[in-house]
């Protein structure tokens, strides 16, 4: 074997087998130690950092899985977890998995993420409009919030978003770059934007 060929696999071998997840290691310990959340119940997996904040009530139960090491963004984002008033809360349920990038923000009645769900890159989910809608109201009004609901075994693709107020049925796939903003039923595939209805599983 040429030697300048073993010495490049030999450098990759030591890059990931030492350097890569020294470097996560380090990663996530600072996003812990910036995380302000205190009421934080369960123990993620953590293949990538994640950023707690906020007042509210985050819950995991379970083994819940943030992050994919062989997926994009590993190290140039991480997942985003904010429950911003006391009575904000977002649930995780077992054998969920999150893939990077992911971004939760709960100020109403909580986002909520059942069993076996698959949740791909850059996903995002919101229980209130942030800001009241109406031009003359927008900078001090109140804005509508509305739970968030994900049921069991969902399959969600990546760059998805999911507005206050929508509950997704059992077994339902959501399609790549789908914007959802009303309910879907289970068992079913549904995407676009707005995300609706496809066919039948």
């Amino acid at each position: 074997m040429d030697f300048s060929l073993f010495l490049k696999k030999a450098r990759i071998r030591i890059i990931k087998k030492l350097l890569y997840p020294l470097l996560r290691w380090i990663i996530i310990k600072k996003y812990r130690l910036l995380s302000t959340c205190i009421n934080f119940k369960g123990k993620p997996v953590l293949n990538q950092a994640l950023l707690a904040q906020g007042l509210g009530e985050i819950e995991i139960s379970g083994t819940v899985t943030i992050g994919v090491t062989s997926s994009p963004s590993l190290f140039s984002t991480y997942a985003y977890f904010e429950v911003r008033k006391k009575q904000s809360k977002i649930k995780i349920e077992d054998g969920v998995f999150l893939n990077n990038n992911s971004c939760l923000i709960s100020e109403g009645e909580g986002i909520s993420i059942g069993k076996n769900t698959l949740i791909g890159l850059n996903f995002c989910a919101y229980d209130s409009d942030f800001h009241d809608l109406a031009p003359d109201k927008r900078m001090g009004g109140l804005p509508k919030t509305a739970a968030v609901v994900i049921g069991y075994n969902v399959f969600i693709g990546s760059n998805v978003t999911v507005l206050k107020g929508v509950t997704i049925g059992d077994n339902t796939v959501i399609a790549n770059g789908s914007l959802v903003v009303k309910s879907i039923p289970a068992n079913v595939i549904a995407g676009g934007n707005p995300c609706k209805v496809i066919k039948e599983l």
